[in-house]
């Protein structure tokens, strides 16, 4: 065989094994359930029959069947009826895809209530309270409406259907029990009486359930005297009447006027030398020479300098200007120092804010209302399910509190971080399991406040003592400096 034959086979042969193993990853794999499933045991032959003797009838020869397949660590067998078997069975379902984190569930703001409240309040000389009570739902619905009235004052004249009911001798609250058919719409009236000419008075108003226990919505308004005069406001005097600047002015003028004086005599002095020098001149009869005289030596004079006691007052006197600014603007800053406000520096964010009862007052995060704080009897604490029973004489101080979420992403909060103040300075936190109880088994700390969403709920307290809270804490969060609700 001729070499360039030779060569050309290897060639081809060489060739040949290169596309073999380029197709060989292009060959449909077996089914993950085929590689992973046993092979069937090794079919045992049957047992030689020796062959029957002569004239001896052969039987006929059974049924052949397939044996059963057997799951043994030494099974082989034909690879293709494995993978026929493998993919006719039942699909094999996608694998799961890759861990991703669980996206955090939006929190879903409360359904609004059936019925809303409005408070507005009348320009008028004496306090009156418009109060718009609507059933925004599809059926029928009893509630109770409460306005609570600032102390000190009572009420004058009330709408059809309400009464005042009276604690220690004044008026504390008006009721209305109202049923409001679908989608209708009630507007109650009141009439106080002033505590003060002038002073604006806050009278919040609630919607509860028929029974008087759960708020359906809260509102608040603050009347403003129409005719009262406006209440004279401190200000500040004219510059050109303060101490500081008149010390400062004046010692500015005597500055000027020592400056003027210095340079009016030094100008004052150049004429009277020309003078002297032209007379000096005129001793030689006007008769001039050709060469000029000798130059005589003038006497050295000392660079005239400001007289010491023009150093010494403009010293003094600006001395005494600084010394009074600086006084009048520390006096100042000191008294405009409020000594009864917290102190909300350091770690608390945001600014501490005081008010009464009805006001909304802001803080880091959230806006507070209080409408309502009513305490039962001494020993009226019950025992909500699963919380220990209280102290003997202990009783229960409800709150009706207005929370909004003023910021752009939900708010959590928590019932430790609510607190009722008592005499002494005392204080106690949420009672939380009777709170769960008021609010029919919804435990209002457990999901966050919803951006931009508003929710009234009450708050429930367990204190001892006789003596109802003086004051209610309230914030967001560890670091907010929240806010103080004075009780009346």
């Amino acid at each position: 065989m001729p070499a360039s034959t030779r060569h050309h086979r290897a060639l081809a042969v060489f060739v040949h094994c290169l596309g073999i193993l380029a197709a060989v990853p292009a060959l449909p794999a077996a089914a993950p359930e085929a590689a992973a499933a046993p092979r069937p045991a090794v079919v045992t032959p049957p047992p030689t029959v020796p062959p029957p003797a002569a004239g001896t009838p052969r039987p006929a020869a059974p049924p052949t069947a397939a044996p059963p397949p057997t799951t043994g660590p030494m099974a082989v067998g034909p690879a293709v009826p494995v993978a026929a078997r493998a993919t006719s069975a039942e699909p094999t379902p996608p694998s799961a895809p890759p861990a991703v984190p669980t996206p955090t569930r939006a929190v879903v703001p409360a359904p609004p209530p059936p019925v809303t409240v409005a408070v507005a309040p009348e320009n008028s000389p004496a306090p009156r309270y418009r109060i718009h009570v609507r059933n925004v739902g599809n059926s029928p619905v009893d509630t109770t409406v409460r306005q609570e009235l600032p102390s000190g004052s009572s009420a004058t004249a009330i709408s059809a259907g309400g009464r005042s009911s009276r604690s220690n001798g004044s008026t504390s609250e008006v009721t209305w029990r109202l049923r409001l058919p679908a989608h209708s719409s009630t507007t109650l009236g009141t009439s106080l009486t002033a505590t003060a000419p002038g002073q604006p008075l806050t009278a919040p108003a609630c919607a509860f359930t028929s029974d008087g226990s759960r708020p359906y919505d809260c509102a608040t308004a603050t009347w403003q005297a129409a005719a009262a005069a406006p209440a004279a406001e401190v200000t500040e005097a004219p510059p050109w009447r303060r101490y500081p600047v008149l010390l400062a002015g004046l010692g500015i003028l005597l500055l000027i006027s020592a400056v003027v004086a210095w340079v009016w005599r030094r100008r004052r002095r150049g004429p009277r030398v020309t003078a002297a020098a032209l007379a000096d001149g005129a001793a030689d009869g006007g008769r001039g020479t050709i060469y000029p005289r000798p130059a005589t030596p003038s006497p050295s004079r000392r660079r005239r300098t400001p007289p010491v006691w023009l150093l010494v007052g403009s010293a003094v006197v600006v001395l005494a200007g600084v010394i009074g600014t600086a006084g009048w603007t520390a006096t100042r800053q000191v008294s405009s120092i409020d000594t009864q406000k917290q102190p909300t520096s350091g770690a608390w964010r945001g600014t501490g804010v005081s008010g009464p009862m009805g006001v909304p007052l802001r803080e880091s995060a959230f806006e507070f209302t209080v409408y309502r704080m009513t305490c039962g009897a001494a020993g009226s604490a019950a025992t909500a399910p699963g919380a220990s029973a209280p102290p003997p004489g202990a009783r229960s101080c409800q709150a009706t509190v207005g929370v909004r979420n003023l910021t752009g992403a939900q708010q959590p909060w928590h019932g430790q971080l609510q607190r009722a103040y008592l005499p002494g300075n005392r204080w106690v936190s949420t009672d939380e399991p009777a709170t769960r109880a008021a609010n029919l088994g919804r435990d209002v700390f457990a999901n966050p406040v919803a951006a931009g969403s508003r929710v009234v709920l009450p708050l429930v307290f367990t204190v001892d003592g006789r003596d109802p809270p003086q004051q209610l804490e309230l914030r967001s969060g560890v670091f907010s400096a929240g806010v103080r609700v004075q009780m009346p």
